[in-house]
Protein backbone atom coordinates (compact mmCIF):
# COMPACT_ATOMS: atom_id res chain seq x y z
CA UNK A 1 0.00 0.00 0.00
CA UNK A 2 1.55 3.42 -0.70
CA UNK A 3 1.91 5.56 2.36
CA UNK A 4 -0.17 8.63 2.72
CA UNK A 5 1.63 10.09 5.78
CA UNK A 6 4.65 12.49 5.01
CA UNK A 7 6.72 13.16 8.09
CA UNK A 8 9.50 15.78 7.67
CA UNK A 9 12.69 14.77 6.76
CA UNK A 10 14.49 15.55 9.72
CA UNK A 11 11.34 13.43 11.43
CA UNK A 12 12.52 10.60 8.92
CA UNK A 13 16.09 10.80 9.96
CA UNK A 14 15.69 10.98 13.89
CA UNK A 15 13.42 7.94 13.69
CA UNK A 16 15.54 6.15 11.07
CA UNK A 17 18.65 6.23 13.43
CA UNK A 18 17.13 5.63 16.21
CA UNK A 19 15.45 2.56 14.68
CA UNK A 20 19.38 1.38 13.61
CA UNK A 21 20.08 1.84 17.27
CA UNK A 22 17.70 0.25 18.85
CA UNK A 23 18.14 -3.34 16.52
CA UNK A 24 22.23 -2.64 17.19
CA UNK A 25 22.76 -2.54 13.71
CA UNK A 26 25.33 0.45 14.86
CA UNK A 27 28.68 -0.66 16.00
CA UNK A 28 31.15 1.82 17.02
CA UNK A 29 34.86 0.31 19.00
CA UNK A 30 37.60 3.04 18.19
CA UNK A 31 39.71 1.34 20.65
CA UNK A 32 39.30 -2.15 18.43
CA UNK A 33 39.00 -0.38 14.88
CA UNK A 34 36.80 -2.34 12.36
CA UNK A 35 38.69 -2.98 9.13
CA UNK A 36 36.53 -1.52 6.01
CA UNK A 37 36.59 -3.49 2.56
CA UNK A 38 38.79 -0.96 1.70
CA UNK A 39 41.12 -2.19 4.16
CA UNK A 40 41.22 0.60 6.44
CA UNK A 41 39.99 1.11 9.78
CA UNK A 42 36.58 2.72 11.10
CA UNK A 43 35.39 3.16 14.55
CA UNK A 44 31.78 2.56 12.66
CA UNK A 45 30.18 -0.40 11.28
CA UNK A 46 26.34 -0.13 10.22
CA UNK A 47 24.50 -3.94 9.67
CA UNK A 48 21.59 -2.90 7.21
CA UNK A 49 20.85 -5.98 6.44
CA UNK A 50 19.78 -6.81 9.80
CA UNK A 51 16.81 -4.56 9.15
CA UNK A 52 15.01 -7.65 7.14
CA UNK A 53 14.22 -9.59 10.50
CA UNK A 54 12.52 -6.55 12.76
CA UNK A 55 9.16 -6.58 10.54
CA UNK A 56 7.42 -3.23 12.35
CA UNK A 57 10.55 -1.30 11.71
CA UNK A 58 11.42 -2.42 8.22
CA UNK A 59 7.66 -1.96 7.11
CA UNK A 60 8.40 1.80 8.67
CA UNK A 61 11.11 2.17 6.89
CA UNK A 62 9.86 1.13 3.59
CA UNK A 63 7.40 3.39 3.87
CA UNK A 64 9.77 6.71 4.70
CA UNK A 65 11.86 5.36 1.76
CA UNK A 66 8.39 5.58 -0.53
CA UNK A 67 7.33 8.87 0.89
CA UNK A 68 10.92 10.21 0.23
CA UNK A 69 11.38 9.65 -3.20
CA UNK A 70 7.67 10.58 -3.93
CA UNK A 71 8.44 13.50 -2.55
CA UNK A 72 11.99 14.55 -4.31
CA UNK A 73 11.79 12.73 -7.34
CA UNK A 74 7.71 12.47 -8.36
CA UNK A 75 4.61 10.32 -7.61
CA UNK A 76 4.61 9.07 -11.09
CA UNK A 77 8.80 8.93 -11.90
CA UNK A 78 9.56 5.29 -12.19
CA UNK A 79 8.13 2.14 -14.02
CA UNK A 80 10.54 -0.17 -12.36
CA UNK A 81 12.21 -0.64 -8.86
CA UNK A 82 15.74 -2.55 -9.12
CA UNK A 83 17.55 -3.99 -5.92
CA UNK A 84 21.57 -4.04 -5.84
CA UNK A 85 22.78 -7.78 -5.27
CA UNK A 86 22.66 -8.63 -2.70
CA UNK A 87 21.37 -6.31 0.21
CA UNK A 88 19.34 -4.37 -2.28
CA UNK A 89 17.07 -7.02 -3.25
CA UNK A 90 14.72 -7.44 0.16
CA UNK A 91 14.38 -3.59 0.01
CA UNK A 92 13.48 -2.93 -3.79
CA UNK A 93 11.10 -5.94 -3.14
CA UNK A 94 9.13 -3.63 -0.58
CA UNK A 95 9.65 -0.88 -2.15
CA UNK A 96 8.27 -1.92 -5.54
CA UNK A 97 5.03 -3.59 -3.80
CA UNK A 98 4.52 -0.70 -2.00
CA UNK A 99 4.54 1.39 -4.79
CA UNK A 100 2.56 -1.47 -6.90
CA UNK A 101 5.76 -1.56 -9.55
CA UNK A 102 7.38 -4.24 -10.91
CA UNK A 103 10.71 -5.45 -9.48
CA UNK A 104 14.09 -6.69 -10.67
CA UNK A 105 17.35 -6.84 -9.40
CA UNK A 106 20.78 -6.20 -11.10
CA UNK A 107 24.08 -8.82 -10.28
CA UNK A 108 27.33 -7.83 -9.27
CA UNK A 109 28.52 -9.45 -12.45
CA UNK A 110 27.07 -11.59 -14.99
CA UNK A 111 26.01 -15.18 -13.47
CA UNK A 112 28.90 -16.58 -16.28
CA UNK A 113 26.56 -19.27 -17.56
CA UNK A 114 23.15 -19.15 -19.36
CA UNK A 115 21.93 -15.90 -20.22
CA UNK A 116 25.03 -14.47 -18.86
CA UNK A 117 22.68 -12.05 -17.66
CA UNK A 118 22.65 -8.83 -14.74
CA UNK A 119 19.32 -8.31 -14.87
CA UNK A 120 17.20 -10.16 -13.57
CA UNK A 121 13.29 -9.80 -14.06
CA UNK A 122 11.38 -8.19 -16.88
CA UNK A 123 13.09 -4.46 -17.55
CA UNK A 124 12.11 -2.69 -20.87
CA UNK A 125 13.64 0.23 -22.98
CA UNK A 126 12.71 3.49 -21.95
CA UNK A 127 11.45 2.34 -18.28
CA UNK A 128 12.81 5.03 -15.85
CA UNK A 129 13.80 2.56 -12.93
CA UNK A 130 15.05 3.72 -9.07
CA UNK A 131 17.95 1.74 -7.89
CA UNK A 132 17.61 0.55 -4.12
CA UNK A 133 20.08 -0.68 -1.97
CA UNK A 134 20.46 -0.44 1.89
CA UNK A 135 23.33 2.10 1.86
CA UNK A 136 25.92 4.24 0.32
CA UNK A 137 29.51 5.09 1.61
CA UNK A 138 31.30 6.62 -1.88
CA UNK A 139 28.41 6.02 -4.51
CA UNK A 140 31.34 3.86 -6.45
CA UNK A 141 29.05 0.46 -6.13
CA UNK A 142 26.03 2.30 -7.70
CA UNK A 143 27.69 3.55 -10.86
CA UNK A 144 28.34 0.00 -11.49
CA UNK A 145 24.07 -1.05 -11.07
CA UNK A 146 23.51 2.18 -12.91
CA UNK A 147 25.24 1.24 -15.78
CA UNK A 148 24.06 -2.37 -16.21
CA UNK A 149 20.80 -1.24 -15.85
CA UNK A 150 20.80 1.67 -18.63
CA UNK A 151 22.69 -1.15 -21.02
CA UNK A 152 18.79 -2.45 -21.24
CA UNK A 153 18.12 0.84 -22.70
CA UNK A 154 16.05 1.66 -19.32
CA UNK A 155 16.87 5.10 -17.87
CA UNK A 156 18.20 5.17 -14.20
CA UNK A 157 18.69 8.59 -12.66
CA UNK A 158 18.12 7.87 -8.98
CA UNK A 159 19.01 5.92 -6.20
CA UNK A 160 17.74 5.14 -2.99
CA UNK A 161 18.87 4.00 -0.14
CA UNK A 162 18.38 3.86 3.75
CA UNK A 163 21.90 4.49 5.41
CA UNK A 164 24.32 6.82 3.59
CA UNK A 165 27.29 7.70 4.91
CA UNK A 166 27.47 11.31 4.18
CA UNK A 167 31.33 11.63 5.30
CA UNK A 168 33.26 11.94 1.79
CA UNK A 169 32.06 14.90 0.20
CA UNK A 170 33.30 13.87 -3.56
CA UNK A 171 29.97 11.29 -3.16
CA UNK A 172 27.32 12.95 -4.57
CA UNK A 173 29.37 14.86 -6.92
CA UNK A 174 30.61 11.28 -8.21
CA UNK A 175 26.83 10.28 -8.90
CA UNK A 176 25.53 13.59 -9.87
CA UNK A 177 28.78 13.20 -12.58
CA UNK A 178 27.05 9.96 -13.80
CA UNK A 179 23.45 11.33 -13.52
CA UNK A 180 22.02 10.15 -10.38
CA UNK A 181 20.39 11.67 -7.35
CA UNK A 182 20.69 10.18 -4.06
CA UNK A 183 17.94 9.86 -1.65
CA UNK A 184 18.13 8.58 1.62
CA UNK A 185 16.94 8.28 4.68
CA UNK A 186 19.33 8.93 7.75
CA UNK A 187 23.37 9.78 7.79
CA UNK A 188 25.79 8.73 10.50
CA UNK A 189 25.24 12.37 11.74
CA UNK A 190 21.75 11.27 12.24
CA UNK A 191 23.06 8.47 13.96
CA UNK A 192 25.66 9.95 16.26
CA UNK A 193 22.58 12.87 17.16
CA UNK A 194 20.60 9.66 18.36
CA UNK A 195 22.91 7.83 20.13
CA UNK A 196 24.10 10.88 22.28
CA UNK A 197 20.15 11.74 23.31
CA UNK A 198 19.76 7.81 23.78
CA UNK A 199 23.01 7.29 25.98
CA UNK A 200 23.85 4.09 24.02
CA UNK A 201 27.38 4.63 23.92
CA UNK A 202 29.98 6.11 26.47
CA UNK A 203 30.64 9.84 25.45
CA UNK A 204 34.80 8.94 24.78
CA UNK A 205 33.38 6.64 22.47
CA UNK A 206 31.30 9.14 20.48
CA UNK A 207 34.08 11.90 20.99
CA UNK A 208 36.37 9.33 18.99
CA UNK A 209 33.20 8.75 16.35
CA UNK A 210 33.01 12.35 15.74
CA UNK A 211 36.69 12.66 15.37
CA UNK A 212 36.54 10.13 12.62
CA UNK A 213 33.16 11.29 10.93
CA UNK A 214 34.80 15.10 10.79
CA UNK A 215 37.69 13.94 8.94
CA UNK A 216 37.79 10.64 8.20
CA UNK A 217 41.32 10.37 5.92
CA UNK A 218 43.14 11.50 8.57
CA UNK A 219 41.49 9.43 10.91
CA UNK A 220 42.18 6.67 8.79
CA UNK A 221 46.10 7.55 7.99
CA UNK A 222 46.68 8.18 11.47
CA UNK A 223 45.90 4.31 12.04
CA UNK A 224 46.52 2.38 9.51
CA UNK A 225 48.87 -0.75 9.82
CA UNK A 226 52.39 -0.32 9.37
Amino acid sequence: MIPSSYPPATEIARLTARMLLEIKAVHFNAAEPFTLASGLPSPTYIDCRKLISYPRIRSTLMDFMAVTVMRNAGFEAFDNIAGGETAGIPFAALMAERLALPMTYVRKKPKGYGRNARIEGAMTEGQRVLLVEDLTTDGGSKLSFVDAIRETGAVCADTAVIFYYDIFPETTDRLAAHGVRLHHLCTWWDVLTEARASGAFEAETLREVEAFLTSPRAWQDARKPA
